[in-house]
């Protein structure tokens, strides 16, 4: 049999050359992260007496349930806020104030349920006011006969004759000590609506150290980045969230707050939201991150006509455990110490395990909002307790908080979790994704195989990509969801500038069949 000539063209068939390296194979893309899925409030987590109210709230005003979950939220911190704390583990405590926002378009009828919401507590202010009166009317008296008898005793002494003089000063001197150290109460204030940082300062210092913004508008947000100074100024906001000591020595006025705990109970419109992640300082300074954000769907043009109103029952069972909570914990000087079971302290561990890889920078589903994830765990402690303090009222303090109290607020920390990234991204916090909607763009448009990180820079706009750093992030999340292959550097050992990363495109962005 003759041997057949071999055609060496057939031996190399289909296989690469060295000057061709085989093509990648690509798998589909990831999309970039679209309109987020809300979570439902979970009034279930409510105790019961409030739970109900809630429901009523929202049938009768016809606004979604979470508005009026929110700030009663807001409520039950302001009546503990600076009179109860929770003892998590080890040192750490947390206050019960918190800060909580609600997002939604005008005609919502939010100030119907502030209104509802808040009457309890306008009346228990007007109680303590009640209360303190007498002692008000008191020290006042005390305070201007100590003050008339030292003016009395400075003006003798100010006439006496030599030899009498320093008997009389001595006398005039302790009597003016006597006038100063006379100290007249306060009228107690739970509440504060459209007021500057000053005022705020001022009105926590008056009040033991703390005091509650309760607004249905957002002008807060206007007034802390600087309406009236010019220049944001939000010192007090970020300590009285945490309850870092603030001191305040200007040449008017000298203030100092061991404790400070400050409440804000919030609804605005969608645009506020947009506006304040565009606000130099609002984000870096740490403020967004310490608020709890709800963005449920408006029900304007679903709403009943006659709706259901609030049963008596409801309403008076809501005024009445409001006002004995906050009338209770107002008597309190030194803060009500509020424990945890050993199963609660194990159900707040299993959620914080889950919680930490979630604030990882490259993948974390709060990477990009970590300031505010990191914060999360201790406020739903604060949750916790507020809640065990609803379900026990003028006995939250004798028993601690149980597991089952722990896990309902896990659970309104999950709904928190939806709506606050909802918020960021309203706030432009996610920006990385929005600037890589725009790198796709790019690379579609210009049809590239691969390109070179350096030739990526020319083509976009220096506006949003200021410097070649600002293009890494991008690019590690267009990596992340495949979109874009990192190729290792080819290194030349010579002098000069060393060569640009370089990057394989997904074929899908120049051909959408590929």
């Amino acid at each position: 049999m003759t041997a057949q000539p071999v055609d060496s063209t057939d031996l190399w068939a289909g296989l690469p050359t060295l000057d061709e390296p085989p093509a990648p194979v690509w798998e589909d893309p990831v999309p970039l992260a679209g309109p987020r899925k809300l979570a439902p409030f979970p009034t279930a987590s409510l105790p019961g007496w409030l739970r109900e109210f809630v429901a009523a709230v929202a049938e009768e005003t016809q606004t979604p349930v979470d508005l009026a979950g929110c700030i009663s939220l807001s409520v039950l911190a302001t009546a503990a806020g600076g009179r109860a704390v929770v003892q998590v583990r080890g040192h750490w405590r947390e206050p019960t104030n918190l800060y909580v926002v609600v997002s939604l378009p005008p005609a919502n009828r939010k100030s119907a349920v502030f209104g509802l919401l808040t009457d309890p507590l306008y009346e228990a202010e007007q109680q303590l006011r009640t209360l303190t009166q007498p002692a008000i009317v008191e020290a006042e008296m005390t305070a201007r006969l100590a003050k008339e008898a030292a003016d009395k005793a400075t003006a003798k002494a100010a006439s006496a004759s030599a030899d009498e003089r320093d008997e009389l000063v001595t006398t005039a001197i302790a009597l003016a000590q006597t006038a100063e150290s006379v100290s007249v109460p306060a009228k107690p204030q739970l509440l504060a609506d459209d007021t500057t940082a000053e005022t705020v300062t001022s009105r926590m210092a008056e009040q033991g150290g703390r005091i509650s913004v309760m607004s249905a508008e957002g002008d807060i947000f206007d007034i802390i980045a600087g309406r009236y100074s010019g220049k944001p100024n939000m010192g007090v906001f970020l300590k009285g969230h945490a309850g870092d000591r603030l001191k305040v020595d200007r040449q008017t006025r000298e203030e100092y707050i061991e404790h400070p705990a400050l409440t804000m109970g919030l609804c605005v419109q969608p645009q506020v939201l947009d506006d304040i992640g565009r606000q130099d300082g609002f984000k870096g300074r740490g403020l967004l991150g310490r608020f709890l954000y709800s963005v449920p769907e408006s029900l304007v043009g679903r709403r009943k006509i006659e709706p259901d109103p609030i049963p008596e029952q409801v309403m008076e069972t809501y005024r009445r455990h409001v006002l004995d909570l906050t009338l209770f914990l107002a008597e309190w000087t030194d803060p009500a110490l509020i424990q945890l079971t050993p199963e609660a302290v194990a159900a707040l561990k299993a959620f914080q395990a889950q919680v930490e890889p979630m604030l990882e920078a490259r993948g974390g589903i709060m990477g990009q909002i970590g300031d505010w994830g990191g914060k999360l765990v201790g406020a739903t402690a604060r949750m916790a307790a507020l809640l065990h303090l609803a379900e026990h009222l003028t006995k939250g303090h004798m028993v601690p908080v149980a597991e089952a109290t722990m896990r309902d607020a896990i659970a309104l920390a999950e709904y928190f979790i939806s709506h606050s990234l909802a918020a960021f991204d309203s706030m432009g916090a996610d920006r990385i994704v929005e600037r890589a909607r725009t790198v796709l763009e790019v690379l579609h448009a210009h049809g590239w195989r691969e390109v070179s990180k350096r030739d990526l820079m020319v083509k976009l706009s220096r506006s949003e990509f200021r410097t070649a750093n600002d293009l890494d992030p991008v690019l590690a999340l267009l990596e992340d969801h495949g979109y874009v292959r990192a190729q290792a550097v080819q290194r030349t050992g010579g002098r000069g500038r060393p060569p640009s990363p370089r990057y394989l495109i997904h074929p899908r962005l120049t051909d959408p069949t590929a």
